[in-house]
């Protein structure tokens, strides 16, 4: 079959695809409007999209290795754009991303402005080089670019491990989500939520490699786009009249300035606030005279339950008591560490609202060329580390030529573009509805969405609304919302519909699963093409081959999964770690390997390892949840920003141990030539 009847077939596929999930979407709102119970309305959306994906996961099924690996390198430009999109519009993108911007306002773009920069350099530096070379993996490449003296399995095993540590920070955070969205809308315990959902990740990878995960990606694209456009065309109608967000925008953010200046300077928001520094001082206090008010603490908690108890005091309070105990520091080292954090969040709570679109907030000069060195560094390490995610580059090898591989980065730009720039919308138009609606309103009348998102996580509520100041009147210092609840919460802060949140939970899933699958495809087939048949076993069969990446898929989702089930962090701080690591270690590697002929074998080696290193001491050191401290901070850049050490650090490490290292020899000039050859 010829590239265009496949082109014509495919597009015909998807279409009906599409009117079919737009019809499913009316028959449920009409479910809906004629009584049909919430409850089921989300059982329905994820049951039914998750056996969509197993169809296509069961009719792609293949044992036969190009398939398997690249889809058979025959993957239109057009769809690889749209499959790519879907691979990279993670749950970071989809659901992380609008509430970023909503709690931080112009800082957030630097989000949108490093991955989309990404993609420019991935278009021009890398992806044409990796399909003319066209072999399976990105360790293949950087293999056998990189030959010498040593055995050409020491530069694979380096870029293997990359990879493999890369890419599973990344889909614990995929996961997470999953588990997350699963959780929302069917009310199992988060850490069932992410075994059911990790199902569905299997179905696509297990079965039928990269040609059954290409097909759902691109089905996924298209459930996620429709998910994400209908609450935000309805926020943006309610507010502006305007249909079209983007254009709505401006009128949005005029509108949330006015609201924003209104709240700084309202004295009920000043109580508040005043009330929030004093929390800060007593915290202030306690830690001062540790370990002792660490102990009287106790012994009055413990005091106040047995009063309880002795009194015939209502259950609840001595529950709350009991919990409160529960919970309470378990030595004066704990106590410590909570009491620093709860003073820093205090104190955050006590300042005044940062308006929306204010560049780089501080409270002097320097706060702010810190903030502004920060979002330069963050931008950096994001544009690098997107143009070296390997789950990304590996879909460049599908494509029937170097042509279609650069279409297919204009298609994914193109793609990826059209989420991105309602994104900001989203998150004014949702800024603007809560300061507008929720703040100002009656305790005793707030809305159901808050008590029922409160409820999803006790420990760790994703959204919490506490009457500091006694008033019954809902004030904006009170609320404390999480960053991975605004998208997924916008229906039902616009009313709209039940079916809309069943149909936003299905759009996150559908990000969640389409990365998901592409970096467990992407770990297995390193360890079983890279480690395995390169490495321990080059005799193997092709059957073989691709029975143990199913095996080693598996083993890894497994692991990911019971990670993701610990809560290990917020999905966007995972996320950005994950685009350090792959700057640092990849990506001076392949851009000096196609655009500089001296580069050699030791410096390639020297590079990743550096890089890497250099990255990874600064995470371990600066990061509080890795044992690290603030304080040790070069230049007071954040560790997810590690990369803007890294890279420079692997960069120099190729060029000067390649210049004191002999040149490469003829044959990997050659190869040059010809990767440099339209």
């Amino acid at each position: 079959m010829n590239n265009k009847s496949f082109f014509r077939r495919l597009m015909r596929y998807y279409v009906l695809f599409t009117i079919g999930f737009v019809l499913f979407l009316f028959a449920l709102a009409i479910l809906e409007h004629e009584g049909f119970p919430r409850v089921w309305i989300g059982y329905v959306f994820m049951f039914c999209t998750i056996v969509m994906y197993a169809i296509i996961g069961v009719i792609s099924r293949t044992s036969n290795m190009l398939e398997y690996y690249v889809a058979g390198r025959r993957v239109p430009a057009f769809f690889n754009g749209m499959a790519t999109a879907a691979d990279w519009i993670s749950a970071a993108s989809f659901i992380s991303l609008a509430g970023g911007l909503y709690l931080w306002g112009f800082d957030g773009l630097a989000y949108l402005m490093g991955w989309t920069g990404g993609f420019v350099l991935l278009a021009v530096l890398i992806a044409p080089f990796l399909r003319k070379f066209g072999q399976y993996t990105i360790p293949d490449y950087l293999s056998a670019r990189y030959t010498g003296r040593y055995s050409d399995n020491v530069v694979r095993i380096i870029a293997v491990a990359a990879t493999i540590i890369v890419s599973f920070t990344y889909v614990v955070a995929q996961i997470y989500g999953v588990g997350l969205i699963t959780s929302r809308f069917t009310g199992v315990d988060f850490s069932v939520g992410i075994f059911l959902g990790l199902a569905s990740i299997l179905v696509c990878s297990f079965l039928g490699g990269m040609r059954a995960v290409t097909w759902t990606q691109v089905a996924q694209y298209i459930i996620l786009i429709i998910a994400y456009m209908i609450p935000v065309v309805w926020l943006s109608i309610k507010h502006t009249n305007i249909p079209i967000p983007p254009i709505a925008y401006g009128s949005a953010i005029a509108k949330l300035s006015d609201r924003e200046n209104i709240l700084i300077d309202d004295p009920k928001e000043k109580e508040v606030r005043a009330i929030f520094n004093l929390y800060a001082d007593d915290l202030n206090d306690k830690l001062q005279m540790l370990p002792e008010s660490w102990e009287n603490g106790r012994a009055e908690i413990q005091h106040n339950l047995e009063a309880l108890k002795l009194g015939n005091a209502p259950l609840l309070e001595i529950k709350q008591t009991g919990r409160e105990l529960a919970t309470y520091p378990k030595d004066a080292e704990e106590a410590e560490r909570k009491w620093i954090e709860d003073r820093a969040a205090n104190r955050e709570r006590a300042k005044p609202p940062t308006r929306h679109t204010e560049p780089f907030p501080g409270e002097d000069e320097a706060a702010s060329d810190i903030k502004r060195n920060n979002f330069m560094a963050l931008v950096f390490c994001l544009m690098l580390g997107t143009a070296a995610l390997p789950h990304v580059l590996v879909r460049y090898y599908t494509t029937p030529s170097v042509k279609e591989a650069r279409d297919s980065v204009f298609w994914t730009i193109f793609f990826i573009m059209a989420l991105y720039i309602t994104i900001p919308a989203l998150a004014v138009l949702v800024k603007y509805d809560i300061y507008s609606s929720l703040v100002g309103s009656d305790f005793s009348k707030l809305p159901e969405w808050v008590s029922y998102w409160a409820n999803i996580d006790k420990i760790h509520p994703l959204v919490a609304i506490n009457d500091v100041n006694r008033d019954g009147i809902v004030q904006l210092a009170e609320i404390v919302m999480d960053v991975d609840m605004v998208v997924l919460a916008t229906p039902e802060i616009a009313g709209l519909p039940y079916v809309i949140s069943g149909l936003i939970a299905a759009g996150g899933l559908a990000a969640a699963l389409s990365t998901a699958d592409g970096l467990l495809l992407t770990i297995s087939n390193a360890l079983s093409h890279d480690v395995y048949f390169k490495t321990v076993d080059p005799h193997a069969t092709t059957q073989k081959r691709v029975t143990v990446s199913k095996l080693l898929l598996l083993m890894v989702a497994l692991i990911a999964a019971y990670i993701a089930s610990l809560k290990p962090g917020d999905i966007l701080s995972l996320v950005g770690a994950a685009f350090s690591l792959a700057g640092s270690a990849l990506f001076p590697a392949l851009v000096l390997g196609a655009m500089w002929k001296r580069a050699n074998q030791e410096g390639a080696i020297a590079g990743m390892l550096i890089g890497f290193g250099v990255c990874a001491f600064y995470m371990l050191h600066t990061h509080p949840t890795l044992g690290g401290s603030h304080a040790a901070q070069w230049f007071h850049i954040a560790p997810i920003s590690a990369g803007v050490f890294g890279v420079p650090a692997g960069m120099l490490a190729i060029v000067i141990v390649s210049l004191l290292t002999p040149a490469p020899d003829l044959r990997t000039e050659s190869l040059i030539k010809d990767l440099r050859t339209p």
